[in-house]
């Protein structure tokens, strides 16, 4: 265990939003910023031991993808790589079609795009899903026509933990004869479960750095060899001249190290699989709890609505008593979950939802801490 793990004396449980930062991430930080400290762009000694860390740090990460390091461009994090993906990719290819397809679940960073894109003239469809957050295959077979240019679709839901069928898109795009590409947004997949652009088939997938126990600040865009995309700022030469600017060598250096120390994979799933039907179990005994997960979602990510109640009091309530979770993404501040709108849930189901969402490093005591929480909260403020 971590020594940070050891010291936290509360709950923590929303690890969707951010990981604290693992202490082989921490001493890379501070070497790059004690130590080499360079420019990766300059040419003395200090610059090219910079520019080492900075390609070493791409090598660590693009390792734990199976992809090329060439093919990976640092970005400041999942925003920023969902927004070149798509913003960039219609761009370059706006002479080929002009239809962009992705789902009504989708992050913020690439839903919001898509709807820019829409503004300026390109045909945007939404993909709806079921109710258990899931896109249909067939409405993405229908949605894929010769005007298509784009699909991007993520790998593993923010709010619900809900798992799309990525891997079968492509296969999709082909049977159609698109020259479509896809774009997979995997932040909340990497660093839990085996992520393989090429297994995927994607040309362009996002990942981030404090999704994974590195620090804020840094993210990274695969582009599969060969594909091009037009660059959202411009000034130099840095990262292929896809995203200029000094690379903030830090963060980036912190993302790499905590790439190089993921945990097993699947002994960790096989952990967060336990927690989560540990949790799972507790909230049947509570009652007047629905979860909204759908049950081969990724056990990392559990979202429930206690029936009856606003899920506002119920975070602060919680977060007094050192328990902390959420009420969907970080990113919508407190905004009614558009993510299980979409799924067309009860409006009591919207108003009482939490997302509870493991690390690697939780454990039972966190949850126990929550259903606690939880009946106190339906005992003192509810009187039940």
């Amino acid at each position: 265990m971590p020594a940070w793990e050891a010291e936290l004396m509360y709950a923590y449980l929303d690890n969707s939003a951010t990981t604290p930062v693992c202490s082989e991430a921490q001493l890379a930080v501070q070497q790059a910023i004690q130590v080499t400290w360079g420019n990766p762009s300059s040419r003395h000694a200090l610059g090219v031991q910079a520019e080492e860390l900075l390609e070493s740090a791409r090598a660590a990460v693009a390792q734990k993808l199976s992809a090329r390091a060439d093919e990976l461009i640092f970005t400041s994090g999942g925003t920023e790589a969902n927004n070149l993906a798509v913003l960039g990719a219609a761009a370059a290819n706006r002479r080929k079609g002009n239809r962009i397809v992705t789902s009504a679940t989708e992050h913020p960073s690439v839903y919001e795009a898509a709807n820019h894109l829409s503004s300026l003239g390109y045909d945007v469809v939404f993909l709806p899903v079921d109710k258990q957050g899931k896109i249909s295959e067939e409405e993405l077979q229908r949605a894929i026509t010769p005007a298509t240019i784009l699909v991007s679709v993520m790998a593993v839901n923010n709010e619900t933990g809900t798992i799309q069928p990525v891997e079968k898109i492509k296969r999709i795009i082909h049977a159609k004869r698109s020259g479509a590409l896809l774009h997979v947004d995997a932040v909340q997949a990497f660093g839990k479960v085996p992520v393989r652009p090429a297994a995927m088939d994607a040309d362009l997938l996002t990942v981030s750095s404090h999704k994974i126990h590195g620090p804020k600040g840094a993210g990274a865009l695969y582009i599969r060899k060969g594909i091009s995309i037009f660059p959202r700022s411009y000034g130099g030469s840095q990262e292929g001249k896809i995203r200029p600017g000094t690379e903030c060598l830090p963060a980036i250096a912190g993302f790499g190290a905590a790439a190089d120390n993921l945990p097993d994979l699947d002994e960790a799933l096989v952990r967060v699989k336990e927690l989560r039907d540990f949790l799972l179990a507790g909230l049947e005994g509570l009652g007047d709890i629905v979860v909204n997960s759908p049950p081969d979602g990724l056990p990392y990510i559990v979202s429930f609505s206690v029936l009856g109640q606003k899920s506002e009091p119920m975070l602060n309530f919680l977060s007094q008593r050192g328990v902390y979770v959420s009420s969907g993404s970080a990113c919508s501040k407190g905004k009614p979950s558009r993510i299980l709108k979409s799924m067309r849930l009860p409006p009591e189901v919207l108003a009482g939802a939490l997302r509870v969402s493991f690390s690697h490093t939780s454990t039972r005591e966190d949850v126990k801490k929550l259903l606690a929480g939880i009946t106190e909260i339906k005992r003192t403020m509810y009187g039940k």
